[in-house]
């Protein structure tokens, strides 16, 4: 698995941490509401989670987020050169701001359908 360049070790577990219910509380809620959902996790979940966001194109800067409230020793526990590099990534001042201010917003909404065509 290949996640922005970077090769996950072997034994990185890639399956979602949390109960998908929650997950999706997580997703669609403000970034207060998301403060408070990933505070009560213990911290090694809150790694695998923010990894496992990271990794999904449409949840990255969400990953990076949540990466935001993780120690940089636990993330590389978890997922090693990942780890790392999410440490470093969620550290950085400019990527934080516009995730929050995106995040308090409505989320948009996503159709497999296509286009709606009105007659």
């Amino acid at each position: 698995m290949t996640y922005t360049g970077l090769t996950a070790p072997d034994d990185l577990d890639t399956s979602c941490p949390v109960p998908l219910e929650m997950l999706g509380r997580i997703y669609r809620a403000d970034a207060e509401a998301i403060s408070e959902l990933v505070g009560a996790l213990p911290e090694r979940t809150r790694a695998r989670l923010a990894v496992y966001l990271y990794g999904r194109s449409h949840t990255f800067a969400l990953g990076v987020w949540i990466a935001a409230t993780c120690e940089g020793s636990t993330l590389r526990r978890v997922a090693g050169p990942i780890g790392d590099a999410l440490y470093d990534l969620s550290r950085q001042t400019d990527m934080l701001p516009a995730h929050q201010s995106s995040r308090s917003a409505t989320p948009k909404r996503i159709s497999l359908g296509g286009p709606q065509l009105r007659a």
